[in-house]
């Protein structure tokens, strides 16, 4: 049997890094989702119609950034208050809970833009298929009420599963003296409370797998289809089918990376105290979302030209800055 040494200590060194990482992550995030949110929004307080698909990544830029939060704030408690002597204090089991539920809401609104993707591209020969996808396309304000209030259920739930199993851990260490059963209950609660948590997402993942699916046999029927036509004519509905799938399956590839750098924390935490093997997995779960916030700016054209503007004027701004020093100057 492979045993592993348990690691209660960290250098300054790597601590040091971790942190420069941690914030280095977490400012990237905060500034690629404000980015997104503050174009978005400023046409909300400008009373200009919203299209859906900005009505979807103005939500998911509000929940991506209480997840940076979270992953920031579960970076310091790692970093500077967490004792691997006791890997499971109250503190921490609640950013890392409050982390799921905000990781579950976001992936419940992906779904839904995949979902806007499905119905706004591919075309359907079914009768039911085609109503559902307009209805969709029309209804995704409701369709975006339905996610949170189902996440918000599914929160609910995880809250009360989660402070009951840890009432329970309380009272059980309180009734009994012996700290070889404690460490265990505890251990087997939280155990329980990731499991339940991520039950939840099963629906959001199935519904953003099946739309993606369809997006990439609707683009293999399209390109046999474009085949007959004549080569080098413009094709902007297999565009529009490669942009979508882009954003979709790098949110697959985040999504997969961050959950199974979650998933691998749990066993690194509880039963070998690896502080390292958590500081990695930290950074790797910060690390997604920034990521596919910079690929969603690059593929909106809204976003990309508010980047543009924006760093034009800071181009222009830094320019007479410049000028200012280079420029002579003269006494009187």
């Amino acid at each position: 049997m492979v045993t592993l040494t348990p690691v209660s200590t960290v250098s300054y060194e790597a601590k040091i890094a971790f942190l420069f990482l941690s914030v280095l992550e977490f400012a990237m995030g905060i500034l690629g989702n404000v980015f997104i949110f503050v174009v978005n929004f400023r046409d909300v307080v400008k009373r200009q119609p919203l299209s859906n698909c900005d009505l979807v990544l103005l939500c998911l830029s509000i929940s991506r950034l209480f997840l940076h939060g979270l992953l920031f704030l579960g970076a310091i408690q790692l970093t500077f208050f967490q004792q691997m002597k006791d890997p499971l204090n109250h503190n921490y089991q609640t950013v890392i809970m409050l982390w799921m539920i905000a990781h579950q809401v976001n992936l419940w609104l992906t779904a839904c833009l995949s979902l806007l993707y499905c119905s706004k591209i591919v075309r359907f020969s079914n009768t039911f298929l085609l109503c559902c996808t307009g209805w969709i396309s029309r209804k995704i304000p409701q369709v975006l009420l339905c996610a949170v209030i189902f996440s918000c259920s599914c929160t609910a739930l995880c809250l009360w599963d989660f402070f009951s199993r840890s009432h329970f851990t309380v009272t059980a260490v309180l009734s009994m003296n012996n700290t070889e059963l404690n460490l265990p209950i505890a251990k087997l609660n939280f155990f329980y409370s990731f499991l339940f948590c991520n039950v939840g997402s099963i629906p959001a993942f199935l519904c953003f797998l099946v739309s993606s699916g369809l997006l990439v046999i609707s683009l293999g029927s399209h390109m046999r289809t474009m085949k007959a036509r004549t080569r080098g004519s413009h094709d902007s509905s297999q565009e529009a089918h490669i942009k979508a799938l882009m954003h979709l399956v790098s949110f697959l590839c985040f999504y997969m990376v961050s959950f199974c750098a979650a998933f691998f924390s749990v066993p690194l935490l509880m039963l070998w105290h690896s502080k390292v093997g958590v500081m990695v997995c930290v950074g790797t779960m910060a690390a997604c979302p920034s990521g596919h916030a910079v690929i969603l700016i690059s593929g909106n054209a809204k976003l990309r030209c508010a980047m543009r503007t924006v760093l034009l004027w800071v181009q222009r701004c830094l320019k007479v800055r410049t000028d200012q020093k280079t420029e002579p100057r003269t006494f009187c």
